[in-house]
């Protein structure tokens, strides 16, 4: 029996960099790992942010205003997704900037809803490589020998990325429980 619980791996793409000053989710996406597999079990939808994207993000995700005009709001899509989400533990590669939009954009959701737990791959990478100094997702998927899609910066391929960089850390670290994993990856660490 596995020691490990399910896993929700995701990823947003998102109009500009700081949910305070309103700036909204227009991609989610995310796919499972159970018994330290992934599954066949994905999510992802575009978001109509009702707002313009920045120029500036348009040119990292290659998302574009006619793209998301017809998605579902996000009152719509986040609870999809915390459905599919469901008795699983959150991974994100850079949490507290994922994190930080979901709290933020839960509100749109009558404020009802409630996050799950979540892990940072980031936090976990400068635990397992602490004489590393970058630990963004690239430097992360090069250390650990995992091909780079050609479609960085995209929800789905990120997720991907992220999920075997996860696995690959798990084993890398030799981190043996959740209790153990918890420790090394929660994002409330990343304040400390």
């Amino acid at each position: 029996m596995s020691t490990f619980p399910a896993f929700t791996v995701f990823d947003l793409e998102t109009t500009g960099l700081d949910p305070r000053k309103g700036e909204r989710i227009i991609e989610i996406a995310a796919l499972r790992i159970e018994e330290k597999q992934i599954t066949e079990k994905k999510f992802q939808s575009l978001v109509n942010p009702e707002r313009s994207i920045s120029w500036e993000a348009k040119q990292i995700h290659k998302i574009s205003n006619d793209d998301v005009r017809l998605a579902p709001t996000i009152d719509i899509v986040l609870p999809k997704f915390l459905d599919f989400a469901c008795d699983s533990i959150l991974i994100a590669h850079n949490a507290q900037f994922d994190m930080s939009f979901l709290e933020q954009e839960k509100e749109c959701c009558w404020g009802y809803v409630d996050l799950p737990e979540c892990f940072c791959t980031m936090r976990l990478s400068q635990r397992v490589f602490p004489r590393e100094f970058r630990h963004n997702l690239d430097a992360l998927a090069v250390r650990l020998g995992i091909p780079l899609p050609t479609e960085r910066h995209r929800a789905m391929p990120d997720v991907l990325v992220t999920a075997l960089a996860l696995l690959k850390l798990i084993d890398t670290g030799n981190i043996r429980s959740i209790e153990e994993l918890r420790k090394k990856s929660t994002i409330a660490l990343l304040q400390a």
